[in-house]
């Protein structure tokens, strides 16, 4: 599997999930522990990748998503955006509501 075709999988078998530098709990750069902490303080559940353990994803990621930061944030596939979107998204609640929605919509497909 090459690196794109493991990014893609990734965001198929992860309906939310954050490309970051290091770990939601231990996280490796400012901005990634900005949108770890959003991400946390929603509260529903979401896959990372650490990118500094990834340097194909880290590498590959940004010409796929036409995105040249982390950390970055996709929903079903979809790239939401880095910190200051994210940020922007969850002052205004925006953020709250799609990820509630979409944790809602694949714990109904799980039962």
């Amino acid at each position: 599997m090459d690196t794109v075709e493991k990014i893609k999988h990734q965001l198929t078998e992860n309906p939310i999930i954050l490309y970051m530098k290091g770990s939601p709990k231990l996280p490796s750069c400012g901005f990634s522990s900005q949108v770890a902490q959003i991400m946390i303080n929603i509260g529903e559940q979401f896959a990372f990748v650490d990118i500094l353990q990834h340097p194909d994803i880290r590498a590959e990621l940004p010409k796929y998503a036409n995105w040249p930061t982390f950390p970055q944030l996709w929903v079903e596939g979809e790239l939401i955006g880095g910190c200051d979107i994210v940020t922007e998204m969850y002052q205004k609640g925006e953020l709250q509501t799609l990820i509630k929605e979409t944790a809602n919509k694949y714990r109904k497909d799980e039962e």
